[in-house]
């Protein structure tokens, strides 16, 4: 398999499994003005999916379209990071999961934009400015968690002991990936996983979070191995493609 397909199919399959789970809350947010801001955010990673898997299916060659690629793989073939398919949860669980998504955006879009790789660095410009605000968004929600009442302390701490092992799968390399890095094609994911929790740690001290003492961290990652709840995301995404085929975005 073509290593910058593979590359290229995890950053579409990221957006498009975080942009299905978290538009899942659009009418279910808090009040309008959130409710507004969550369904943004979902629509902005579905359009940062469909940017990639229109170049992934340039790259692989054989005919496919966006809507091939996003709607009719198998399971095993979707390299998303697993953080991606977890359960909204409450508030603060979802509002964490998009602070450590939106800072890993923000960093490796960053680098990205620097590529060789026209194509990849074009959509990195483009998403960037849509990252930005998750970033800010998220965490302003996060510090305000960590600096209210007890309840929402209590659930941010929840939160991070739910999340805080699935992060390090944002990171994990795909088939191929370190002949890319050879090439500065792609940044150095080992750096900026490194970067990534250095940003963390900063913030978390400034918000007053604890981190886990444990330093256990989920495997499987960008190699096809999901998690339980991956199936019923798949199932409601493919179900109108597999019931219609030839539907199209």
């Amino acid at each position: 398999m073509n290593p910058l397909y593979n590359y290229t199919i995890k950053l579409a399959d990221d957006t498009l499994i975080f942009g299905q789970r978290l538009g899942e809350l659009c009418g279910q947010g808090p009040y309008l003005e959130e409710d507004i801001a969550l369904t943004n955010i979902a629509l902005d990673y579905l359009g940062q999916s469909s940017n990639f898997f229109k170049y992934a299916a340039q790259v692989q060659g054989e005919n496919s379209t966006e809507d091939d690629l996003a709607f009719l793989r198998l399971e095993k073939d979707y390299l998303n990071c697993q953080l991606s398919e977890l359960p909204n949860g409450d508030y603060a669980n979802t509002i964490l999961k998009v602070y450590f998504f939106s800072l890993y955006q923000k960093l490796l879009y960053t680098e990205l934009m620097k590529s060789p790789d026209a194509q990849l660095a074009a959509i990195a410009e483009k998403s960037l400015k849509e990252v930005k605000y998750h970033y800010t968004h998220s965490s302003t929600w996060v510090k305000m968690f960590a600096g209210g009442t007890e309840e929402s302390k209590m659930r941010l701490a929840e939160a991070v002991g739910n999340l805080w092992e699935y992060t390090q799968g944002m990171f994990a390399e795909t088939l191929g990936e370190d002949q890319l890095l050879a090439n500065n094609i792609v940044p150095d994911s080992k750096i900026l996983h490194e970067i990534w929790t250095g940003a963390v740690i900063t913030d978390f001290e400034n918000f007053g979070i604890q981190l886990p003492e444990s330093t256990f961290m989920q495997k499987g990652s960008r190699t096809g191995y999901h998690t339980e709840y991956f199936g019923f995301i798949l199932c409601e995404l493919q179900y109108m493609q597999r019931t219609y085929p030839n539907c199209t975005w």
